[in-house]
């Protein structure tokens, strides 16, 4: 049994190449026991790969990894202590949700009454009581969803791989579904290593994320961090929306030409001829375009000094309608100094 602060998965120098192709490129990280742990990246970025290695479903080319300080080399799927839930779900259509959420047990060979009290319990706890009877194409996709995370927690494994499992849902669905799975994470207390490309299920459900980007890890933080601290260029731009500035512009606003971020939110529109507090930088500009967006409007501004930012601004209030700023009006970018985040170029 391990200790609350012993390390779930250990990656020490993994490669994996197909060919010529590095889909995983000398990777080294940590995922603590009981941590709710996304890895987030574009498609190619490595991530999926590095879920499959988890699983035993590929092999690295080099390097080591270890589950629970247990070397994984050569080590089979079905004798690893992790589990996998797909974003297909892979249920059997000819077996009822009871069957289905206890295939795992019948497979070890426990006594049925035992696979079906566990079944029973499985699938109160994913909110599904009274469904076992009933065959997953009876099911919504939500419901599916909820049936493939019972029958991967059921065998109790100590890791619970989730492999974009909500890629399937729709929006509304796909953010109730969010919530959910992170309470259940908490209740059943193991380690979660959730692979998306959605940053907004990442930086919503995780306690740290990893980026991935063409093989390799850009940076490993909580939300927060990864949000508000940047650490490459591929990371400003791929996590939320960036304003990224350097050379000649960034000369011009900050006093230096080394690259800089700053997140739209974190920039207030003001008339040209406001004042500016001491503590803060600013742009002129002239809006570009803009785009309504119900609860916020994104404004995009052209720079005097060259250049576009991007200006998100809260629709708190309900204003007249004609004193909403409009394209072409001229306007000052005011932001604080302590806001914006120096960055690397990233690969």
């Amino acid at each position: 049994m391990s200790t609350a602060n012993s390390i779930a998965i250990r990656f020490s120098g993994v490669s994996r190449h197909f060919g010529e192709v590095r889909a995983v490129d000398d990777v080294s990280f940590d995922i603590a026991d009981g941590e709710f742990f996304a890895m987030l990246g574009p498609s190619g970025s490595g991530k999926t790969t590095c879920l499959r290695l988890i699983a035993g479903f590929e092999q690295p080319t080099d390097g080591a990894i270890l589950l629970h300080g247990k070397s994984m080399v050569g080590v089979p799927p079905y004798e690893r202590d992790v589990n996998t839930v797909f974003q297909d779900y892979a249920l059997f259509p000819h077996m009822s949700v009871g069957e289905n959420v206890a295939y795992g047990l019948m497979i070890r060979r426990v006594p049925r009454a035992e696979r079906t009290r566990r079944a029973v319990e499985m699938l109160e706890m994913v909110a599904l009581s009274g469904m076992a009877g009933r065959k997953p194409g009876q099911l919504s996709g939500g419901q599916r969803q909820r049936v493939a995370l019972a029958r991967a927690l059921i065998n109790q494994p100590s890791v619970l791989l989730l492999d974009e499992p909500l890629g399937a849902l729709d929006l509304k669905l796909r953010e109730q579904m969010q919530v959910e799975l992170k309470a259940i994470q908490r209740r059943v207390g193991i380690t979660f290593i959730y692979v998306t490309h959605d940053q907004g299920e990442a930086l919503g459900m995780s306690d740290r994320i990893a980026v991935f980007n063409k093989g390799r890890i850009e940076q490993i933080g909580t939300p927060a961090e990864i949000y508000e601290r940047p650490s490459s260029a591929f990371v400003a731009g791929f996590v939320g929306i960036s304003n990224i500035l350097d050379g000649p512009v960034a000369q011009a606003i900050a006093g230096s030409p080394a690259a800089f971020s700053i997140r739209p939110e974190k920039i207030r529109m003001q008339s040209p001829g406001a004042d500016v507090p001491a503590d803060c930088f600013s742009a002129a500009g002239r809006i570009d375009s803009l785009l309504y967006l119900g609860a916020s409007t994104r404004y995009h501004v052209a720079l005097a000094a060259g250049g576009e930012l991007t200006v998100i601004e809260q629709n708190r209030d309900a204003p007249d309608l004609g004193d909403v700023p409009q394209q072409g009006l001229p306007v000052r970018l005011v932001w604080q100094r302590r806001q914006i985040q120096p960055i690397g170029p990233g690969r």
